[in-house]
């Protein structure tokens, strides 16, 4: 089928080449989270394309907390990165989890704000791959203090293709999204239409309508987003989706 749409046809992992992965992850201490078992992450497990595998390393104990998805441009404002990390470190304070995609810009600034609370990032290619290079610091750091996931194998540079996939797994995996700047056609309102189709809640930070860096925010504003001006909007936005999600119960981890 895959032929016919003028694809190439999907190849099956051996299972010599599945044990080299496995051994891979391990080497680089990471773990496995599988769909449907131990500590993946429920609001995750709700899509209804959830990835069926992910490979983590750092606190695992971050996936039992409430999460908050914060993305933006790469180019974004200084003024846009100071509010972002200031928003990332209010929101860490009040017991929320950061979740961001590693990038340049606003989800660098969140990460950084939220690194002290505990922070989620999402790669779009392995585990073991630092994206923009200049980030491998902050990934190694958060391999420390927070938490990164990835979808893609270990040693798989990102593609184009990949980044709409990560966008899921940020939406997915959060109570709501805050886009904190983006131009009209910015990769970060795909997050946040994947946040809504998903019935999470978009938020969005209202900006100058002289800057085309505002554009897709105050667009998401007239579309009926949530406008967002600090942590405690953030906080009211995302109470009925909290009354909602029931705390978790213990969860049997078999690696423990």
């Amino acid at each position: 089928m895959a032929r016919r749409g003028g694809g190439a046809p999907p190849r099956l992992f051996g299972r010599d080449q599945a044990e080299r992965e496995i051994a891979q992850v391990e080497k680089l201490g990471g773990r496995y989270l599988v769909l449907g078992q131990g500590l993946y992450p429920r609001l995750l497990a709700a899509l209804d394309d959830a990835p069926p595998l992910l490979t983590a390393k750092g606190n695992l104990k971050l996936l039992d907390t409430p999460m908050v998805g914060m993305v933006g441009a790469r180019n974004a404002s200084a003024v846009a990165c100071r509010f972002a990390r200031g928003l990332a470190h209010d929101l860490g304070q009040q017991g929320l989890t950061v979740v961001s995609g590693l990038a340049r810009g606003i989800d660098s600034a969140a990460h950084d704000g939220a690194l002290g609370t505990g922070t989620v990032g999402v790669v779009a290619g392995g585990l073991d791959v630092f994206y923009p290079p200049e980030n491998e610091p902050r990934q190694r750091a958060m391999f420390e203090a927070g938490l990164v996931l990835a979808e893609m194998p270990p040693g798989t540079e990102p593609r184009a293709r990949h980044f709409p996939y990560r966008n899921r797994i940020i939406s997915g995996i959060s109570w709501g999204t805050v886009v904190v700047e983006a131009a009209p056609r910015s990769g970060s309102l795909i997050t946040a239409r994947l946040a809504a189709e998903a019935g999470r809640e978009v938020m969005a930070v209202p900006g100058s309508p002289l800057d085309p860096r505002a554009q897709g925010c105050n667009q998401l504003i007239r579309d009926g987003a949530t406008l967002v001006q600090n942590a405690a909007d953030v906080i009211e936005a995302l109470s009925p989706l909290q009354s909602r999600v029931a705390a978790p119960a213990a969860r049997f981890d078999p690696a423990a």
